[in-house]
């Protein structure tokens, strides 16, 4: 996989500087109506007993719909394809489909006078993992949430946020009441590159434990070939993490990027 990013790398060429840098600012906003398809990949280092490894690729399209003059409907799904060696002591290895999240984003075309960007929907949890150990086997569904500020001099600020409860599932399995929360902030840096920080916190009510990674990296956008493509490079930090979980993470994204 390292190797591949990497050939990817050495053929992409810069893209046009003011189209890209408009891409940019796009792509930092969730409710941008531009169809992206991202490829994150996203590995994991320490975890439990015996320093386990998690290798999660995200797939997460991005579907926006124009739905009346003044409203568009964003539609953002995430596929998560799991492996993982000794995540619970020496548990061995799972590889496979996790559950997948889709989110149905209703936002205004038009910021409101104040500058905000936002939108508010759906979020559901669909029971699609083939292993158990991969996923909470339940339904669920709730809230979703963001909001941000783009400036003149290309800074981004928000956060997304959304609750999910389990409503049906394997009795067995413990219900599912998660609150997540994922404020973010970017500087475009010009020629198409954007500086990134984020936490993808999340918070279980039945549990009380909290897990809070933080990424950090750097953006650029290119063409390869013909295709305009968004490259991501970052590193994470797990400040606090249910029970021995992991301790840091890197993160290399992948997103195809088809403007109108």
């Amino acid at each position: 996989m390292l190797a591949s990013l990497a050939l990817l790398f050495a053929r992409a060429t810069l893209a046009d500087e003011q189209n890209a840098d408009e891409l940019a600012k796009q792509l930092s906003n969730p409710v941008a109506a531009l169809i992206t398809v991202p490829f994150q990949f996203n590995p994991d280092f320490d975890i439990g007993s015996d320093d386990g490894t998690r290798t999660t690729l995200n797939i997460q399209p991005v579907l926006p719909a124009s739905i009346s003059e003044d409203w568009n409907l964003i539609t953002r799904v995430i596929i998560p394809v799991i492996y993982q060696n000794d995540v619970n002591g020496d548990s061995g290895t799972q590889s496979g489909l996790g559950d997948t999240t889709p989110t149905f984003f209703f936002s205004p075309k038009a910021p409101t006078s104040f500058g905000l960007i936002w939108g508010v929907g759906p979020v559901f949890l669909l029971p699609t993992a083939t292993d158990d150990a991969l996923g909470s086997e339940k339904w669920g569904a709730g809230p979703s949430f963001v909001v941000l500020e783009q400036t003149q001099s290309h800074w981004t600020y928000g956060i997304l946020a959304n609750h999910i409860w389990s409503f049906a599932g394997k009795d067995a399995r413990e219900d599912v009441n998660s609150t997540y929360l994922q404020p973010f902030l970017t500087k475009g840096i010009g020629k198409g590159r954007t500086l990134f920080i984020n936490s993808e916190s999340s918070y279980n009510w039945r549990t009380g434990h909290w897990n809070v990674p933080f990424n950090a990296g750097v953006t650029q956008i290119v063409k390869i070939g013909h295709q305009l493509v968004n490259l991501r490079a970052g590193s994470r930090y797990y400040a606090e993490t249910p029970g021995k979980g992991p301790e840091w993470g890197l993160r290399f994204e992948i997103a195809l990027l088809f403007p109108k």
